[in-house]
């Protein structure tokens, strides 16, 4: 059935991997579909202003696009550029009987209290070089993000999977996902927005930067302090949004 008719559309599930990069164009562009940043039936930006806009190559946009319209979030029309199609489902909250529905904000903060310390300590040992070149790229495309909540938010995610996946524990990084995606199906997502001020983005950014550093210099002490550190300050934060 083509989206034209469909009222909502599923979520994303790519029959083919993709780089990192263009995941992340990709999610970015998905995340303001969805919030109607960019309406149904409205023409998307030209890949050379998404490009400049996100700080990728025009191919990486162009491939990002492939995938949106392969899964029929978008239309190309010769000549005339690339409209959406995608038509976002009303907001609902969480079904009783989900992990998302049963997990408090409290309680994911919990959760990221027990996983982060371990996953940033297995990660400075056990990142690659070429595990350490991706990640500071995903931090360099952070840093060019000043408003765009939505980018700043699937490069926040990206990075932390990529720390994740970097403690070379399959079952440790599956985990943190599980996190992520329960945050993502959660009202707190709404709140992230919310609090995700252009003075707190450039706060972020040097914090994930001090991060990037220890790790990159193998110093699990300095990493692991850092880490629970954020953590408190992210609970400061979720009692000043209660």
């Amino acid at each position: 059935m083509s989206t034209e008719t469909q009222d909502t559309a599923p979520e994303l599930r790519l029959a083919h991997p993709v780089g990192a990069t263009v995941q992340i164009v990709v999610d970015t562009l998905f995340a303001r579909i969805k919030s109607e940043e960019y309406p149904r039936d409205t023409r998307l930006p030209s890949e050379r202003t998404l490009a400049a806009e996100l700080g990728v190559a025009r191919n990486t946009v162009r491939e990002a696009l492939d995938v949106l319209e392969g899964q029929e979030v978008i239309r190309r029309r010769p000549g005339a550029g690339s409209f959406v199609t995608y038509r976002s489902a009303p907001h609902s909250a969480p079904s009783p009987g989900s992990v998302a529905g049963e997990t408090s904000p409290l309680d994911h903060l919990v959760v990221r209290g027990i996983l982060e310390p371990e996953i940033v300590r297995l990660a400075v040992v056990n990142m690659t070089p070429r595990m350490l070149t991706a990640l500071s790229e995903t931090l360099s495309r952070i840093e060019t993000v000043t408003t765009d909540v939505d980018a700043f938010i699937a490069l926040e995610e990206q990075l932390y999977l990529q720390i994740a996946e970097g403690t070379g524990n399959a079952l440790l990084a599956s985990c943190y996902r599980l996190a992520i995606d329960t945050y993502r199906e959660s009202y707190r997502t709404r709140l992230r927005r919310r609090a995700l001020t252009p003075r707190r983005m450039q706060d972020y950014q040097k914090r994930y930067n001090t991060l990037y550093n220890a790790i990159a210099s193998r110093d699990v002490g300095q990493a692991v302090e850092f880490i629970k550190l954020h953590l408190v300050e992210e609970q400061k934060l979720l009692l000043q949004d209660d």
